[in-house]
């Protein structure tokens, strides 16, 4: 694991093939327990080929020196992610 926030990544490489590849990323929150938001896309086997964008917030506690996950939501579509956005918007206007 990665002792600094900045070197956190999702990308997971396995039989020399990139399965989940990072696009972007976005720290949320640094110090004892950080967010991460990333956007990523996996690669299809059966397709040969990496899917559509997708995104997922991690949250990571720090220990020892060393980021631990702790936690993931995975947001599932792009229309899970809108309205969210949307959501968060709404109550950010109250």
């Amino acid at each position: 694991m990665a002792s600094n926030v900045d070197e956190l990544t999702i990308n997971y490489e396995e039989d020399d093939v990139l399965i989940v590849k990072e696009l972007d990323k976005e720290v949320l929150t640094k110090g004892a327990w950080a967010t991460l938001i990333y956007r990523y896309q996996q690669w299809d086997r059966k397709k040969e080929e990496y899917g559509p964008d997708r995104y997922t917030i991690r949250r990571y506690q720090k220990r020892n020196g060393e980021y631990i996950p702790k936690s993931k939501f995975n947001i599932s579509s792009r229309d899970q992610a809108e309205k969210i956005i949307n959501a968060l918007s709404k109550w950010l206007e109250d």
